[in-house]
């Protein structure tokens, strides 16, 4: 099973509960919580009414944000959703069995499934706060955009950015040095502190 597996089984199995962001008809963001009820190669599953606000705005804008955390760790996606109507949703209801005392009998109907199946976020791990831990998650075939700080050319290896690193993340043996990117809080200390300032901010 690989890594994104993995952190799909973290957000369905054990964080489950997320926030999940549209853009309202007033043009501002809005959330609200939705869990996530199944997760396969294809993506995330989720559902929600017919009747509601926010089956229209995922009918119309087919693009989402969500963020979900637990024991301090979290994990946040972006992209694309796609109604698959009542596919999967006995699976749903078989899973999740709560879900059949909330839309008991045939009242289910009035249920579609929607699928996160293009998608980019992270996973961010603060449990062990002086060696935190970051990583990429992808769903589909994105247009992967890479994000964090990353050392150009023309390095002069004075290690300043190390000393002000909060989790000395960076490996000064070598030349430019390198940013480990599973491991940046994304301060920006080093970018500030670089005196040749080759250090870029990306994403």
């Amino acid at each position: 099973m690989n890594f994104r597996i993995n952190y799909l089984k973290v957000l369905v199995e054990q964080i489950h509960s997320t926030t999940i962001a549209t853009i309202g008809s007033d043009g501002y963001p809005q959330t609200r919580i939705i869990d996530m009820m199944l997760y396969d190669e294809n993506g995330i599953y989720f559902i929600t009414a017919k009747g509601k606000t926010f089956y229209e705005q995922l009918m119309q804008q087919k693009f989402v944000a969500l963020s979900a955390t637990k024991d301090k760790m979290s994990i946040s996606l972006r992209g694309r959703i796609k109604n698959i109507g009542t596919e999967k949703l006995n699976e749903i209801f078989e899973t999740n069995t709560y879900m059949q005392k909330i839309y008991p009998d045939d009242t289910r109907s009035a249920i579609e499934v929607f699928c996160l199946y293009e998608a980019q976020g992270e996973y961010f791990d603060i449990s062990s706060p002086s060696h935190i831990v970051r990583d990429t998650i992808v769903i589909g075939t994105p247009a992967i955009q890479k994000r964090g700080y990353y050392v150009g050319s023309g390095c002069i290896g004075c290690k300043l950015c190390y000393s002000v690193c909060p989790q000395k993340c960076i490996d000064i043996l070598q030349k430019p040095v390198v940013i480990d990117q599973n491991h940046c809080l994304h301060c920006g200390r080093c970018a500030e502190v670089c005196p040749k300032q080759i250090i870029e901010k990306r994403g």
